[in-house]
């Protein structure tokens, strides 16, 4: 039987131990647990078999009937308390502590004719949160974070993606990992880049295909410039040289996704 707590004090353990883990990624590694905040999240978190630790409640905010949800412990809170835990007035009332899992290249399901986002050294969470959800729009199969600077885990990379952290496989590893799995299984590798590139639209993108992208500022390593089957470009028409990473993998994205129309 779920434990029924209520907590009306910011200094209750378990709210400050909360804040803990939505703050410090070293706690949310340390005790495999993160933090996702809201209705719709929590659910899409559910859907894709996470399990939920600790569910907690204002009902106070609550303007619906709450689903349903198997959960080690479900806690309500005073509005106060929701207050200090929320980063939005707007998440239904409801937050919840759920444990981490470990997602790996060689447990991808990968369809017959994968198309797969990789970003190198990502490091802005609200960069990685868009371009999950254009991974999840153009029904990418994974996006793949080499040598992340950023936590999966962040709250602003789950807020950001609206819960397509949990509805696309998200994997973290190095990049000598990912050229060696993608090469392993026949995917071509189109880097994003200014220097010897083709347009985008005059590449094919219909076989199996991974889309690599760098940060703003740096772009792409050499590692990745040679290991590249093709190199890609956007038109820039104007006096800027860069986009916003997650506006180029919409674009580059939907560009494979008209192809295999």
């Amino acid at each position: 039987m779920n434990e029924q707590l209520h907590i009306t004090s910011v200094q209750n353990p378990r709210i400050k131990n909360l804040v803990l883990l939505e703050t410090k990624s070293a706690e949310r590694r340390r005790q495999g647990l993160f933090v996702a905040e809201g209705q719709r999240e929590i659910m899409h978190c559910v859907e894709a078999t996470y399990e939920i630790a600790t569910l907690y409640i204002c009902p106070d905010l609550q303007q619906e009937t709450v689903p349903e949800l198997k959960a080690g412990s479900i806690v309500t809170v005073s509005r106060q308390v929701y207050e200090k835990i929320a980063y939005r007035g707007t998440t239904e009332g409801m937050i919840a502590e759920v444990r981490t899992k470990t997602r790996t290249l060689e447990g991808l399901r990968l369809k017959e004719n994968p198309l797969i986002v990789v970003l190198e050294s990502v490091e802005k969470p609200g960069n990685l949160g868009a371009v999950l959800r254009s991974a999840d729009a153009a029904g990418a199969d994974a996006v793949v974070v080499c040598d992340p600077l950023t936590d999966l885990y962040n709250p602003n990379l789950i807020r950001s993606s609206i819960g397509a952290i949990f509805t696309v496989p998200c994997i973290a590893c190095s990049s000598e990992e990912c050229i060696a799995f993608l090469k392993s299984r026949g995917i071509q590798i189109l880097t994003a880049q200014l220097q010897n590139s083709h347009l985008y639209y005059e590449t094919d993108m219909k076989r199996p295909t991974a889309i690599v992208m760098g940060t703003e500022s740096t772009g792409l390593t050499n590692q990745w410039r040679e290991a590249a089957d093709a190199h890609i470009r956007i038109p820039m028409l104007g006096r800027l040289d860069s986009l916003n990473v997650s506006v180029s993998a919409a674009i580059l994205l939907f560009e494979a996704v008209r192809q295999r129309q």
